[in-house]
């Protein structure tokens, strides 16, 4: 009897052995028509998104990306609606900036040149796209688009590495990404754009981007929280975060931030009347605390603050960013820098 229910139990391990997905990506030594092992991998992010997309059993699917460039030159979809809080949608770099042998050379890259299409005030191409919930997308780094920004003087392309249409979803957390643009020459218009709930911003860089993330809109009823935590927003030529009328101020937790360098702190969707607490954080170098954004085109003029409640927010002083590409803290805050205490940036584990 005992032999029997060990090998009953050795029968359903293995069945949840295959239930967990995993599929490797490496852009180099790739081939789309390989098993997508890790001795075999496939080539693009593409093929990939394909085969998570029809398979249809239940159980979590991790993509491991290499490094190297990861070039998409179409949107990269993910319509497989089947994932859990547990069993996750999870697509990571091979190794993570807490890895002991982690160095910022080994972050895959991400360049979107999908093909434009219209949108709202110009053109646009989106990056990954999951129209599914409970989707991790971790130690990745983002590049903006090699298109120019301005077509003329009202139409604008627009680049958006992540972005989330459903207004239903829930659960997106986006952890230890590098989100790096130029204005002139390879401009990031959104690094994170979601409808829906629970899209969490943690531990992430944004380096030159014109609007780090967009907290979207929903359908008003329940879902998860929202937060953005221990990140460093640098340079943002339009603002440092921005949230609508569908981010509701009490379940969006926004803690351990640094936002430098940046034209607007805090973009609010015109007309909007919801409330917000900011806490550990360092506001410093900016042009307006805050401000109402209304489209892709709009400007923005100095509002009131009242709808923002600080507790324990710095907000003079200078933060000093890492240029050398030898250190593993490459475009994060310098040793010594203020704020370092926050924990903002890439690592989750002391260095």
């Amino acid at each position: 009897m005992i032999k029997y229910t060990f090998s009953f139990l050795l029968f359903m391990m293995s069945i949840l052995f295959v239930q967990a997905e995993q599929l490797y990506v490496n852009s180099q030594t790739g081939k789309d028509t390989n098993s997508g092992t890790k001795a075999e991998p496939l080539k693009t992010i593409l093929e990939a998104a394909k085969r998570v997309n029809s398979n249809k059993e239940p159980g979590a699917t991790t993509i491991f990306l290499s490094e190297g460039i990861h070039l998409l030159t179409q949107t990269v979809m993910f319509t497989n609606d089947k994932y859990t809080l547990k069993n996750r949608l999870i697509i990571r770099a091979d190794v993570m900036p807490d890895d002991a042998d982690w160095t910022p050379q080994k972050m895959p890259i991400i360049v979107t040149a999908a093909p434009l299409e219209q949108g709202v005030g110009g053109q646009e191409a989106r990056g990954i796209q999951p129209e599914v919930s409970h989707v991790t997308i971790e130690g990745l780094r983002f590049t903006g688009s090699p298109d120019y920004s301005y077509m003329d003087g009202t139409n604008l392309r627009r680049s958006y590495p992540i972005w989330r249409d459903g207004k239903s979803l829930d659960d997106l957390l986006i952890t230890q990404c590098l989100f790096a643009g130029n204005v002139d020459v390879l401009p990031l218009h959104v690094g994170v754009i979601a409808n829906g709930y629970g899209l969490v911003i943690d531990h992430c860089v944004f380096f030159n981007c014109k609007i780090p993330v967009v907290f979207w809109k929903n359908e008003g009823k329940a879902g998860s929280r929202s937060a953005m935590q221990h990140s460093l927003v640098y340079g943002g030529y339009f603002c440092g975060v921005w949230t609508t009328q569908g981010t509701n101020g009490d379940d969006f937790d926004f803690h351990h931030n640094i936002i430098a360098n940046t034209s607007t702190i805090w973009i609010r969707e015109k007309g909007s009347t919801r409330r917000y607490k900011a806490s550990d954080c360092i506001f410093t170098s900016y042009n307006k605390l805050a401000g109402y954004g209304s489209g892709p085109l709009s400007d923005s003029n100095a509002t009131s603050t009242d709808f923002l409640e600080m507790k324990n927010v710095q907000t003079t002083g200078t933060i000093i960013i890492e240029k050398d590409q030898s250190k593993r803290n490459y475009l994060q805050l310098a040793e010594g820098s203020m704020g370092s205490d926050l924990k903002a940036g890439l690592f989750k584990k002391n260095q």
